[in-house]
């Protein structure tokens, strides 16, 4: 359950109990000020300051985790956007692993979906045939959609919430752009400039507040997030102004290669501290 729902329901069985938040952080060891926070819905605790919490107020916690809809946790879990805090750091490298080699494969295959595009809007012709262009938009779609929950997992580690949203906002402008060229196929009579207009401009908007997110890792990440999150709010302002999106997309392949380059750190960095915990 996530907040605010998870504060309402605490603050609920507290006041069943009779309890005040003195007393129930008294059985809890923990401060007012935490439990006020929790309530209020204004911080999501730690998995195990929940279970205490739960545990000095009598209800179990399976309970308040079903109140989540299978379909939603599957959801959460699929994208990333949920992450028990105490996943073991194998399972956060293999992640990582999986997003930036699939940013590879995005990056290679990006190059001939380019061409493929360009002859078909351009010079109104299909240089392969439709079932071919049509696996190859699903496979990028996939590589696409791999490739940036790297970045709603690395958000979850490094508590940056804006890059966790954003990345997530990525995926789901991926799903309706990419779902809409292979529908466009059997669709007559689409204004492609409005439909090229529109998805530069999301992405621009998007890229931008991306960027941003990124540049907040500098004090994690240094250098490397600093330069990847310049690229983007560069890229992405040029697209952003739609006449000038084709420079936008000239500085996306130098963006896309540094954000693989950041995952990549992202997870040698989790592999050092895996190290470093074991020799303790």
């Amino acid at each position: 359950m996530e907040q605010p729902a998870l504060g309402i329901k605490i603050s609920e069985l507290r006041k069943s109990k009779g309890l005040t938040q003195e007393e129930l952080v008294e059985q809890c060891n923990i401060s007012v000020r935490t439990i006020q926070r929790i309530e209020a819905g204004e911080v999501m605790p730690r998995s195990y300051t929940i279970k205490t919490i739960l545990s000095a107020l009598d209800y179990d916690l399976e309970k308040i985790q079903t109140e989540d809809s299978k379909v939603t946790k599957e959801f959460k879990k699929l994208f990333l956007l949920e992450i028990d805090d105490e996943k073991e750091a194998s399972f956060l490298t293999k992640q990582l692993n999986i997003a930036w080699i699939s940013g590879i494969v995005y990056f290679i295959l990006g190059f001939g979906e380019f061409a493929l595009d360009y002859y078909r809007h351009q010079e109104g012709e299909m240089i392969i045939n439709e079932i071919a262009y049509i696996l190859l938009k699903i496979v990028l779609l996939i590589s696409i959609v791999l490739f940036t929950r790297g970045f709603v997992l690395t958000g979850k580690i490094f508590k940056n919430y804006l890059l966790r949203i954003t990345a997530f906002m990525f995926i789901f402008i991926a799903v309706v752009f990419y779902g809409f060229d292979i529908i466009s196929l059997y669709i007559v009579e689409i204004n492609y400039p409005i439909v090229i207009g529109a998805e530069a401009m999301t992405y621009g908007i998007i890229g931008i507040l991306f960027g941003i997110s990124i540049y907040r890792l500098q004090g994690s990440l240094g250098t490397i997030a600093k330069v990847t999150a310049i690229f983007e709010i560069i890229t992405y302002a040029f697209m952003t102004t739609i006449l000038l999106s084709f420079v936008g997309l000239v500085f996306l392949t130098p963006t896309i290669l540094l954000e693989i380059i950041l995952l990549f750190k992202v997870c040698e960095m989790i592999k050092a501290k895996e190290k470093t915990l074991a020799v303790e």
